[in-house]
């Protein structure tokens, strides 16, 4: 299998992160953070040198990963100020996902109305009525952007967006017709607050062709505490489920990167050192 790491997990100084990197023998650089800017705010010198650096390296880039359309809302529309300001965004990545070489570019979805479809009166009473739809109006924009770049988006499964389960991603490719340019970035960790398992009802979602990235950390969630806990990888919920995923996404046709996202530290905010605790075992399960 492909594997790298989200580079700010370890460091947001790229040589070290990359240093780190060789040390465990992982090939693709996933750029979210470098230096104090996210990607898409970096000017044109500084791409340079970050395409520069990682060539020189041999550190192919898997994913430009900004956090695009994050914390919008139903409430917003293609055109206002915040969707322009994301839109522009999202066109500074996919100028430097040209220059950098980089197949994806993340996107992720708006905030979260929990009930979106209903039945047995649910339809009537406890549906966010018309807040799907408004998704769908808010994220086309950016297929047809990427259509007209000839780049891949991937939609993240996120913890509080729209998009929070391999079922609505999938459902969102399917509704605005765009399997052509949007695939799927699976976090199945991100995941398990929404309660879909990983394995094999996530798996199965993705499992032909919906799937572009995948990203692996473990974590245990308590939903009705509204409380979630990042956890050394294998010691979380997703424990059980690794093996069978991983043996799934090898035997099956997934040709993409999966990268390890640090988030993970042993209680002294080091998150290098929560990498360097959990990467032996993502390397074991996934390589």
């Amino acid at each position: 299998m492909k594997l790298g790491v989200i580079c700010d997990g370890i460091s947001r100084d790229l040589n070290h992160a990359v240093d780190v990197m060789d040390e465990f023998d992982l090939e693709y650089a996933e750029l979210q953070f470098v230096g104090e800017k996210e990607v898409g705010d970096h000017t044109a010198a500084e791409i340079t040198d970050i395409d520069q650096l990682l060539r020189d390296r041999g550190k192919p880039v898997s994913c430009l990963s900004r956090h695009v359309f994050a914390g919008m809302s139903t409430a917003n529309k293609p055109g206002d100020e915040l969707h322009s300001k994301h839109m522009d965004a999202l066109k500074r990545v996919i100028d430097m996902a040209h220059v950098l070489g980089s197949p994806l570019v993340r996107i992720m979805t708006n905030k979260k109305e929990q009930i979106l479809w209903g039945v047995g009166g649910a339809e009537k009473w406890n549906v966010a009525h018309g807040a799907w739809d408004a998704t769908l109006t808010l994220i086309a924009p950016a297929v047809e952007l990427a259509r007209k770049e000839n780049i891949k988006l991937v939609v993240e499964t996120g913890n509080g967006t729209m998009v929070n389960s391999n079922y609505t991603a999938r459902k969102l490719i399917d509704d605005l017709n765009a399997k052509d340019v949007l695939q799927v970035l699976w976090d199945p960790a991100n995941n398990c607050w929404c309660h879909e398992r990983a394995w094999p009802d996530g798996y199965n979602e993705v499992a032909e062709g919906y799937l572009g990235h995948v990203h692996i950390k473990d974590v245990q969630v308590d939903t009705p505490k509204a409380t979630l806990e990042v956890r050394k990888m294998g010691e979380g919920q997703l424990a059980k489920q690794f093996q069978p995923l991983a043996a799934a996404l090898k035997s099956g046709s997934y040709e993409g990167v999966i990268s390890f996202e640090s988030v993970y530290h042993p209680g002294n905010g080091d998150f290098e050192d929560g990498f360097r605790q959990c990467v032996g075992l993502f390397k074991d399960l996934f390589a």
